[in-house]
């Protein structure tokens, strides 16, 4: 028998516990003890990026991260961007510029965006297109993805 390990992981501000097998993968916390199921499984191998979140303000993919090393940490998932029923700009920007494309990718694609525009708030497309290397798109929509992130970072200075 596997001896579980107590975590407590704050995941869009708000505290989650558990005791879980200490090879239990973080996407599988997020979805399967938290119930937030945006965060997408995509490989499990890192390959594609759907399963991006940002933890302690940097972006990392779910799928090759245990719970366990997550603990006392904070995790910001796709729900936790939109505040008080309004869009954040870059799911706004995905929206408006149809980056969505068949959706498998796009939350990935919204919280690599988000490091991207905290790190950079002004990006070149050049940047903006190395900044999201790390996450494929199946349907190759990444003309309309780099569209809604310039959109998103138009957004966000207006709004500083």
């Amino acid at each position: 028998m596997v001896q579980k390990v107590h975590v407590k992981i704050i995941i869009n501000g708000k505290p989650y516990e558990a005791d879980v097998e200490p090879r239990l993968l973080l996407v599988h916390f997020i979805r399967e003890i938290a119930g937030l199921t945006g965060t997408h499984i995509g490989c499990d191998t890192t390959n594609c990026g759907a399963c991006t979140v940002i933890l302690n303000g940097k972006a990392v993919k779910s799928c090759t991260m245990f719970a366990v090393q997550a603990n006392g940490k904070e995790v910001l998932t796709v729900e936790g961007l939109a505040k008080d029923g309004k869009l954040h700009p870059i799911q706004e920007g995905f929206w408006v510029k149809h980056g969505l494309q068949c959706g498998y990718c796009t939350p990935g694609m919204i919280m690599a965006a988000y490091q991207l525009l905290k790190r950079n708030p002004n990006p070149t497309e050049e940047e903006i297109r190395w900044g999201i290397s790390g996450n494929l798109c199946r349907c190759t929509g990444y003309q309309n993805i780099v569209e809604a992130i310039k959109y998103a970072a138009e957004k966000m200075r207006e709004v500083d």
